[in-house]
């Protein structure tokens, strides 16, 4: 399984187990980003799955459910909530994402609103009916600047329902590929750990590779943004949150779509191990409630 994860990220490749080519699996990865339609699928596949499942253990999924997305993209994500007849929303800020969503969704003859505007300055909710009962937010807190994470967080509170559950995932900034490299071209797209070279050692391989200006700055600005586990934890308990669950993944769910490799959590052992878990934590997933009258209550690890 270790073999396959790292056969994935070309790392044998680029050590000369293998002779790097390009191989039918990269290419199909580098046309992920162009087929915002294949994109959408995969997402939806992995939200059908795994996040149903995750989440079935602290919300009951019924056609009163309100679910928000925060950093929809295609709405790939909210496929299956609305499948199950949930009333789903998602808001981006990216125009073309939201328009790909409305359209994929029609596609698939299913309900959904989707909304174009930074979730930091859209209107908050004045009722407990407009507020939602699973507010998602996957792979975007490493995307939100330092400055504002906090706001961010405490915003999210104003959408969610007493009972609210919000879930989190995002890879943890130490991790192979915890820069987004991949996204990427040439070398630099399938070298790991790279990210975490002085930054400029890490511009001046992206430039050598023939990444863009704009592909370099969007991979610097993920440097700045990064989160770790702890940074993450902090975040949350600060902002008035009581972790339900946590779950640190040695394989990502998602590449079972991506690498067709089955996913595996960390053990407790390894999971519990301040700072070194990030090198290994390919994404993490936390469950968490707003704190009634600020008080602490216990997570339960996986």
């Amino acid at each position: 399984m270790v073999v396959s994860l790292l056969k994935s990220c070309s790392l044998f490749s680029l050590c000369g187990i293998y002779p790097y080519r390009e191989t039918k699996q990269e290419k199909t990865m580098q046309q992920r980003h162009l087929n915002r339609k294949q994109y959408f699928c995969e997402l939806a596949n992995t939200a059908r799955t795994f996040y149903m499942e995750y989440l079935n253990s602290s919300i009951k999924l019924t056609p009163d459910t309100r679910v928000l997305e925060i950093g929809c993209g295609e709405g790939g994500n909210l496929l299956p909530f609305a499948e199950q007849g949930c009333k789903v929303t998602g808001i981006d800020i990216c125009k073309e994402r939201i328009n790909e969503a409305r359209m994929f969704f029609a596609e698939y003859h299913q309900q959904g609103t989707f909304i174009c505007q930074d979730f930091l300055l859209s209107e908050e909710p004045t009722t407990e009916y407009e507020r939602y009962d699973l507010v998602l937010v996957h792979d975007v807190i490493e995307h939100i600047e330092p400055k504002h994470k906090r706001d961010f967080f405490l915003r999210i509170k104003s959408f969610l329902k007493q009972s609210g559950i919000a879930f989190f995932g995002f890879p943890a900034w130490q991790n192979p590929f915890g820069g987004h490299q991949q996204i990427s071209v040439g070398i630099a797209s399938k070298l790991p750990f790279i990210h975490l070279l002085p930054k400029p050692l890490y511009k001046g391989l992206l430039k050598i590779s023939g990444a863009t200006a704009s592909n370099i700055g969007e991979l610097m600005s993920i440097r700045t943004s990064r989160i770790t586990v702890e940074g993450f934890e902090r975040l949350s308990a600060g902002a008035g949150y009581a972790i339900c669950q946590r779950t640190l993944w040695f394989i990502n769910p998602h590449y079972k779509q991506k690498f067709h490799i089955n996913p595996r959590h960390q053990c407790t052992f390894f999971a519990n191990i301040p700072y070194l878990r990030n090198f290994y934590t390919t994404s993490a997933w936390y469950l968490l409630r707003k704190i009634p009258n600020q008080q602490r209550f216990r997570f339960s690890p996986l």
